[in-house]
């Protein structure tokens, strides 16, 4: 007899990225700026100091404090993760109990669905309307049909570049009274309508944000969490003591002490998205009825645009795109381009524009 692994696991596959090098790389959702130097001074000089014979801080308290600076809330409601991934799957297997119900919303991150797995809960899928619009209505129906015990989504989403705003979230917060619902505002330091400073004011509710996206981070994995202090005491029981590694402790506090360098950051990436879809758009009028005639989703929320392509072109352009040495995001059924500097920008039309 030999040990077998059990059901969970035996079939999984490591998560895949792509490998190789690119001259353009738009398939990650990450920042195209480089540290400002002024923040690198300060994010090296705090790392020097850490006491690398010493555990991290197990309450991240000084990283907390400055997100919580940032952001206009209370330290008190800010637990920090490696990454909101962590967090993520500290949620779904720390809140829920084993065959209980959590509802997604299709297409959306996917890792909500691999810890939920993990997490041995039964996923009830809710298929997004045109242009991949969430129905808040038909969400909050299709939760109390199915009895969820928990609601996540992205928002804005990714990879859809969509988003719902806050008057429809706080009614479907109302409605669902006893559904936690966890809200990923990865994305939403390009968008202006978060709930983050309304967190306390729900006691079923979980926003999560992350270092990773607009903050320009995504080396260091740093994730947080905002909610009730009911929730956020559960949740800081149950992730691991020391979870956040003092060196990316000291690299978050300092990152987000610079509060005018992260506004400007987002100013020149919502320029720079603004230059792309604009771009796309007068493209997408001028290859309609070609064979390569696509459709932009209309008003992303992002730092990344979606084009659709006709039936079956999606893995066509995406393998052109490669061959001209620039990485998107292929999905089944459009493409995510992450907006890149003014340069990347450009190679990536000039390519795309090769295709007619």
């Amino acid at each position: 007899m030999t040990y077998q692994l059990n059901e969970k696991v035996i079939n999984l596959a490591p998560y895949e990225t792509e490998k190789g090098k690119y001259k353009v790389v738009l398939n990650a959702g990450e920042s195209f700026l480089p540290v400002h130097p002024d923040m690198k001074k300060d994010i090296l000089s705090a790392v020097r100091k850490v006491a690398f014979n010493r555990y991290p801080d197990p309450e991240a308290a000084k990283c907390c404090k400055a997100f919580a600076d940032y952001y206009s809330v209370e330290p008190a409601l800010v637990t920090a993760g490696n990454g909101s991934d962590e967090l993520i799957g500290l949620i779904l297997s720390g809140f829920f109990s084993k065959g209980e119900k959590v509802l997604v919303a299709e297409p959306d991150f996917s890792m909500y669905e691999f810890y939920a797995d993990e997490a041995e809960l039964e996923l009830v899928r809710y298929q997004k309307a045109g242009d991949y619009r969430i129905e808040p209505e038909a969400l909050v129906r299709l939760a109390k049909e199915e009895h969820c015990r928990g609601l996540i989504f992205s928002n804005p989403c990714n990879p859809t570049s969509q988003g719902l705003k806050k008057m429809p979230l706080r009614a479907l917060l109302k409605e669902l009274p006893e559904v936690l619902v966890v809200i990923d505002e990865a994305y939403m330091d390009f968008w202006n309508q978060s709930l983050i400073n309304e967190a306390e004011e729900f006691d079923n509710l979980i926003i999560l944000r992350t270092s990773s996206k607009a903050v320009g981070s995504a080396a260091i994995r740093l994730g947080f969490a905002v909610c009730h202090k009911k929730l956020t005491k559960a949740l800081q029981a149950l992730k691991s003591p020391y979870n956040v590694n003092a060196m990316t402790q000291a690299a978050g506090a300092a990152i987000y002490k610079h509060q005018d360098i992260l506004k400007e950051a987002q100013r020149e990436i919502l320029a720079a998205r603004g230059f792309l879809a604009g771009a796309l758009l007068k493209l997408e009028a001028e290859w309609k009825g070609t064979l390569y005639e696509f459709h932009l989703i209309p008003e992303p929320k992002t730092n990344f645009v979606v084009l659709c392509f006709n039936k079956g072109k999606n893995n066509e352009v995406y393998g052109f795109l490669k061959k001209k040495g620039i990485l998107v995001r292929c999905f089944p059924d459009f493409l995510r381009v992450t907006v890149g500097n003014l340069e990347e920008n450009q190679k990536f039309l000039d390519a795309l524009r090769t295709l007619q």
